[in-house]
């Protein structure tokens, strides 16, 4: 092997590409990777999760601080960070984020090629240099008996939006937003859209969250969405549904934003956050037969092969469930599927979902309306963090566990969290519905012994008010 040809090249360093690039080289491939921006870790790492949760828990840190009586009666006045100080706190665990993961790919002995990356032909690709390196010099040429893509997506831009505007953002380019802003108006009411707005209002902005559809995050059981509503609602946030922009006009102090429906509001600073773009312009794919659809994303079988079955994709980039947790068992499946010709694993049936507002809410199952669609018997039990005693001590009493129960033979079907730790609470539930036959059954909760006090309790109090509607 020379020193351009390799068993499998990796296009992406995100969870996806992450997964199938150290699976494919702990099977003793020869790995190449590629990374167009600087650092490794893609979107996940510089522009998504990593930074937005990172900036979540300094403001909730900068809240309980400014709660806190004990504080609030040592000092004259609450201390308010501004947006640029509270990011630094994000800018922190990117740098060891980065750090750590550059040395998973030198300790593994894969290749690590920084730039763009366009397929010459079915089985080789020409990286060139991003425009900010050396743009002047020759294109590497790297060739491979497979190619899994895993290059991510990025903020839907519709053309009429000038987002060179300085008060104009999306969901990426917020995170180097170098004020603090008065109001802020956020178009797009999906999970990153309903983060952003609690965010905000949690350091204290007029925030205006406009819903192109009729209900927030209509994939949720109907009862957290509800609360997740009611919720935003009493924090302050102004919630607007059934409406679609008509323009978006930048002004020297703010953004005008008008709608289809006649109304017109304005703000300080506008976040765009309706929709996302596979991350697939500019790389010889269409030559190829393999021919992105209109939201740049690729179509895959099962086992995540294109059109040519040696080329794989995962990933932000194939849609559903655009998940980081998915994209890195995706990535692994992938890389799995290529060595051994089969994958006996696959994504699980259902892949928790965590929703980081404040309270942050997480799911896995059905919800009350497909069991009802479907007619399966089923029952509920609920648990209120206000009856827990370690909710009452930290005094995180908003929310509740919500358990769904086939009637008949117990077993879990669907768990629902809204409230502090939901995204955690939701993986003990998660672990028991995974269990085969008899083992998923609502009676373990009732005769496991939790800790006391803690939010674990909260699944034996659902059990027990679930058994108890059917006595």
């Amino acid at each position: 092997m020379n020193d351009s040809n390799y068993d499998v090249i990796v296009i992406g360093t995100g969870p996806g590409g992450e997964g199938a690039a150290m699976k494919a080289a702990k099977e003793g491939k020869s790995v190449a990777v590629i990374e167009r921006h600087h650092s490794v870790g893609g979107g996940c790492t510089h522009w998504g999760t990593i930074p937005s949760k990172a900036l979540r828990h300094a403001i909730n840190r900068m809240m309980e601080f400014n709660t806190s009586t004990a504080f609030r009666g040592a000092l004259s006045s609450a201390p308010r960070l501004s947006y640029p100080e509270l990011l630094r706190s994000a800018e922190s665990v990117i740098a060891r984020q980065t750090t750590m993961r550059q040395d998973f790919y030198q300790r593994n002995r894969i290749r690590l090629q920084h730039g763009h990356a366009r397929f010459t032909d079915a089985h080789a690709i020409e990286v060139r240099a991003s425009a900010n390196a050396n743009a002047n010099a020759e294109p590497t040429v790297l060739s491979a008996d497979a190619f899994i893509i895993a290059v991510g997506s990025h903020p839907f831009r519709p053309r009429d939006v000038d987002f060179n505007h300085p008060r104009i953002f999306d969901s990426d380019t917020i995170l180097s937003m170098s004020h603090t802003p008065r109001s802020i108006l956020v178009y797009g009411a999906g999970v990153i859209g309903c983060e952003y707005a609690s965010i905000f209002r949690n350091m204290g902005c007029k925030v205006d969250l406009v819903d192109t559809r009729s209900r927030l995050l209509s994939f949720l059981d109907d009862e957290i969405a509800h609360a997740l509503s009611y919720h935003l609602r009493d924090q302050g946030v102004m919630i607007r549904h059934n409406e679609e922009y008509e323009r978006a006009e930048g002004l020297p102090d703010g953004v005008l934003l008008a709608f289809k429906s006649g109304k017109k509001i304005k703000a300080d600073t506008l976040l765009w956050a309706n929709g996302r773009t596979g991350n697939t312009q500019n790389m010889g794919l269409e030559e190829l037969g393999i021919v992105p659809d209109g939201r740049g994303q690729l179509a895959v079988d099962e086992n995540y092969r294109t059109a040519l079955p040696h080329i794989y994709a995962v990933g932000d980039v194939i849609g559903y469930p655009s998940l980081a947790s998915a994209a890195y068992d995706q990535g692994r499946f992938a890389a799995t599927h290529w060595v051994h010709g089969a994958c006996d694993h696959h994504l699980v049936d259902y892949i928790p979902t965590g929703i980081y507002t404040s309270p942050e809410i997480s799911s896995v199952g059905r919800t009350e309306r497909e069991l009802t669609q479907a007619r399966i018997p089923y029952e509920v039990g609920h648990a209120s963090f206000k009856s827990l005693a370690r909710a009452q001590i930290t005094g995180r009493t908003v929310g509740m566990l919500k358990l769904l129960f086939h009637r008949e033979s117990l077993e879990i079907l669907g768990i629902h969290c809204f409230g502090d730790q939901a995204a955690e609470i939701v993986h003990i539930g998660q672990a028991i519905m995974a269990q085969s036959g008899p083992a998923n059954t609502i009676h373990y909760f009732v005769n496991t012994t939790f800790n006391y006090p803690t939010m674990a309790e909260a699944y034996r109090v659902a059990a027990l008010n679930g058994l108890n509607r059917l006595a």
